[in-house]
């Protein structure tokens, strides 16, 4: 049994990590701001004695009394809409937020897990995309303020780990799908869900030929608990290597939720698409070998649990 602080503990992925390392025995403190996190991802948490909420913003100094023996950090704003919409708060979260974390777990002599993204690889010009390709970022676009922040994270947890010996993992996750995803997040996943559940046409950007791998999230938090619980130090891709086109992805979701409606195409005239990756799919080979990790889920079993969730959150906001 051991202490684990999560950073983001209400958000998404989160909120999955704090169930799975509390059926394991771990006494956990979320710290979250509740900003783009939720208090319904935790609410069936509440009461339990071995976990304790903490409302805080990561970019301040955050202070914890009891030992902690390893940090998760995943506090961010990982969404377009949110990123898109407040900028310089995206930049604070990934160097002040990591800077401040890294600082607790130096306190503590605890574990530290960055939680990164196949974002740090922009555009890739490699294909599929290894843990040792540098990435081709646009850092002055709007959406290097994400992209950076996270290149950013990384290089402030490896000083951390070389210069003051904290003992860290760098996981770098591709798109992750699953309830307790924002209905508003802006996402494909999301804005497909619902569009088909309110027989809303699905509105697929451009020609819809652009790439993406979708992985479950009870995927992704066994790789991040395999990573945290191994000697792995360099960075290692957590995602789903199943590569499809959006146009692909949307007839999916289309006739998983028995959608009636079209799938429209459109070519946004805002920033939504500037600089978005035309392809995206993870080199898993250092998952595989060092931690003996692949995703299990099939796409369609993953999107039925997940639509679930949304005809379910969707029906309470209609009453």
């Amino acid at each position: 049994m051991s202490r684990i602080v999560i950073t983001g503990g209400a958000g998404f992925i989160g909120s999955h990590l704090a169930d799975r390392l509390l059926s394991e025995g771990h006494d956990l403190i979320l710290i979250d701001n509740l900003f783009t996190g939720h208090a319904r991802n935790i609410s069936h948490l509440a009461g339990n004695e071995r976990l304790r909420f903490l409302k805080h913003d990561v970019t301040e100094y955050t202070y914890v009394g009891e030992k902690i023996d390893a940090i998760l950090h995943l506090a961010s704003l990982p969404s377009p809409v949110d990123y898109l919409r407040e900028p310089i708060k995206t930049l604070k979260v990934g160097a002040l937020g990591t800077h401040k974390a890294l600082g607790l777990a130096r306190a503590h002599g605890a574990k530290f897990l960055l939680a990164s993204t196949s974002e740090v690889y922009g555009d890739p010009q490699v294909h599929p995309q290894p843990e040792s390709y540098w990435g081709n970022v646009n850092p002055i676009g709007p959406r290097g303020v994400y992209d950076e922040s996270k290149r950013f994270a990384e290089a402030m947890t490896m000083a951390y780990h070389r210069y003051h010996g904290i003992d860290t993992r760098i996981c770098r996750i591709f798109n992750t799908y699953g309830p307790r995803m924002r209905p508003d997040d802006g996402r494909v996943v999301t804005n497909f869900i619902c569009q088909g559940l309110r027989g809303e046409p699905l509105t697929v950007y451009d020609d819809g030929s652009r790439t993406r791998s979708f992985c479950y999230v009870s995927d992704l938090v066994d790789g991040i608990i395999r990573l945290l619980n191994s000697n792995v130090v360099e960075p290692v891709n957590l995602g789903n290597p199943i590569e499809m086109t959006i146009l692909e992805f949307a007839e999916n979701v289309k006739r998983l939720t028995d959608c009636a409606a079209p799938i429209q195409f459109i070519s946004p005239k805002d920033e939504r698409t500037k600089d978005d990756p035309n392809i995206r799919q993870p080199d898993i080979s250092r998952a595989q070998q060092s931690l003996g990790w692949k995703p299990v889920v099939p796409l369609a079993e993953g999107l039925e649990k997940t639509i679930a969730y949304f005809r379910g959150l969707l029906a309470q906001e209609l009453q």
